[in-house]
């Protein structure tokens, strides 16, 4: 087989029990798999619910609490309860467990996104296996992220892992409840997410967790526009996680194997980077950059918005107010005001580089289905 880099994620009803308890065999089932997985030469990185889970017994709250500071301080006493979980099973088959969270103030910093891309290939050199968590304790927004299901596929892309697993309690996608439905029919593949399907979906089915299928069908979709294909289902036994790459999963299967991988820094620029400002085109360059392939020339531009230095992102929208795409820009609002029209050879002495092109398209990258 074909070694490959997976991300697999677990949430907090596949670790705990229904009061909360993080359960020692669901731990050594999932590390056991892990293991079996790099024994066989594949690089593995774990996603992992379950701080909050984790924590909110130790504290004496008798379930789950609902006030966010609650929710905070359970995360940060139960963050170091699960990664010692995770050490004490993977130490002794041979992989250290190493523990990164994150918050998306990690991914808006072009420069702290390349770092964490540089630390976790590093870690996957030397064979050890990252646990990745948002950073619940001190980041509010993360919080209500899905269950780490959207931060498991943006992962995956900017890894450009060859498949995410999403582990569940659920085996698969089905055409109705399963739990409440014994006729329900799973489907054992499905090439793309469909709005039908996100009507149809749920939320949370645990009392320990956030994410519900609906989370999970949203990170799909974001795998796979990212060129990652899903699982999502379940399983057990150290064979799990190799059955699933077999194809004999116990779930679903989503999007097909042989997508092309979106580059990093157009991941960066089209669900990270935070815009400083915008820029209207008109239809001429409209056609040119998102249909042709080209860069954006000053002579296409018809308005500017905001206030923005040279090098900072940028929303590109047409003459209707529609979103085109998003980009590096080589002029500051202010130059770019002064140029707005004109063509290439007399705008290009106010560029950073003096060069014409208003976004090069390199620095570009088209925002679809908005």
């Amino acid at each position: 087989m074909k070694k490959q880099r997976i991300v697999v994620k677990i949430g907090s009803s596949s670790l705990t029990d229904d009061n909360g308890n993080i359960v020692e065999e669901k731990i050594a089932d999932h590390t056991a798999a892990i293991a079996a997985m790099k024994k066989e030469g594949h690089e593995v990185i774990v996603v992992s619910s379950g701080a909050v889970a984790a924590g909110f017994k130790a504290l004496g709250y008798p379930s789950r609490p609902k006030v966010m500071a609650a929710r905070q301080a359970s995360a940060a006493v139960g963050q170091s309860l699960l990664i010692q979980r995770y050490i004490s099973h993977l130490a002794p088959k041979g992989f250290p467990a190493a523990q990164m969270l994150l918050t998306k103030g990690d991914f808006y910093s072009k420069g702290r996104f390349q770092n964490f891309y540089t630390a976790i290939t590093e870690l996957l050199s030397r064979g050890a296996v990252p646990i990745i968590n948002e950073n619940d304790s001190i980041s509010i927004e993360e919080l209500t992220y899905g269950d780490n299901d959207m931060l498991s596929a943006l992962v995956s892309g900017f890894l450009q892992a060859d498949g995410l697993v999403i582990l569940t309690d659920i085996n698969g996608l089905y055409d109705s409840n399963p739990k409440t439905n014994p006729d329900a029919k799973r489907f054992n593949f499905v090439p793309v997410i469909t709005e039908e399907m996100l009507k149809a979906a749920g939320g949370s089915g645990s009392t320990v967790g956030t994410g519900g299928m609906k989370s999970k069908l949203l990170a799909a979709d974001k795998a796979q526009s990212l060129g990652v294909s899903v699982f999502i289902g379940n399983g057990t036994g150290e064979r799990k996680l190799l059955d699933i790459l077999d194809g004999k999963g116990d779930g679903t299967y989503i999007g097909s194997p042989m997508q092309p991988h979106m580059q990093r820094k157009k991941q960066w620029l089209a669900h990270h980077a935070k815009p400083a400002g915008s820029i209207k085109i008109d239809a001429g360059a409209e056609k040119a950059v998102v249909k042709g392939g080209k860069s954006l020339l000053p002579v296409g531009v018809t308005a500017v918005d905001g206030l923005f230095d040279a090098l900072d992102v940028v929303d590109v929208i047409n003459e209707k107010g529609k979103l085109l795409g998003r980009g590096q820009v080589l002029y500051s609002s202010v130059d770019l005001e002064k140029v707005k029209g004109l063509p290439g050879p007399e705008a290009k002495a106010y560029s950073i580089n003096e060069r014409a092109e208003v976004i090069h398209r390199d620095n570009w990258v088209t925002i679809k289905n908005q």
